[in-house]
């Protein structure tokens, strides 16, 4: 029988744990990532189009916490507009992985999976989490108050055969996680080491969310 999780009794846990808190996503990482947290919170995923254009932001940080904001106003304001009544917080999260200055999402094929992982063989890269957290205003007036960070996380991969590329491909995996690999499962073997957090890597930095969150019940 599994153990059973075990969360922080401390008073602003408590008190965020008895309002509406959504999360605007269905990555099954973030939700275990939270309920490793103790946050209670119900699934709420983002419509927004992942489609700006990487050419106008500086730096990958900066596009991912971009896509992390729309995300989390996306599904605020569609709440408020359907029920009548804004949510008490929404959390907003976008993961991607850079090499250099090349960002890589998701891949959108088995040849660009195996592009990808070729690209990364060997190489150090970067892992960014965009979070964002959206709530209403105090005042009362319509624009929400928004809240973003970004967590960034070093990763130097294994230089990988052709043959371990395509195996690992063919189970399917890579095909929705940024950069083609998932950390916290069979992609872990690919990975020699990483210097950050590295639940950042598998989506969501759960200690930078966690005083995100405290520090946003601190205003209320």
């Amino acid at each position: 029988m599994a153990a059973q999780q075990q969360t922080l009794n401390v008073k602003w846990l408590n008190q965020l744990n008895e309002q509406n808190v959504i999360l605007a996503s269905s990555s099954p990482r973030r939700k275990d990532i939270l309920n490793n947290l103790g946050v209670r919170y119900s699934v709420v995923p983002s419509t927004f189009e992942e489609n700006l254009d990487k050419s106008l932001f500086p730096h990958p940080s900066d596009y991912v916490k971009e896509n992390a904001r729309q995300k989390a106003l996306e599904v605020y304001h569609r709440l408020k507009n359907t029920t009548g009544q804004a949510p008490y917080l929404v959390i907003g999260a976008d993961t991607v992985v850079a090499l250099g200055s090349q960002i890589l999402e998701k891949p959108r094929s088995v040849q660009g999976a195996i592009d990808m992982l070729t690209s990364l063989s060997g190489s150090t890269h970067m892992v960014y989490t965009g979070v964002t957290l959206v709530a209403p205003s105090i005042d009362g007036s319509d624009e929400p108050r928004v809240f973003v960070d970004v967590e960034g996380t070093e990763v130097k991969m294994q230089i990988l055969s052709k043959e371990l590329i395509e195996a690992y491909v063919a189970t399917g995996e890579p095909m929705d996680k940024a950069g083609a690999y998932g950390y916290q499962t069979t992609g872990g073997l690919l990975v020699k080491g990483i210097n950050g957090c590295s639940w950042n890597v598998i989506g969501l930095p759960a200690s930078k969310l966690f005083f995100m969150l405290e520090e946003f019940t601190s205003r209320k």
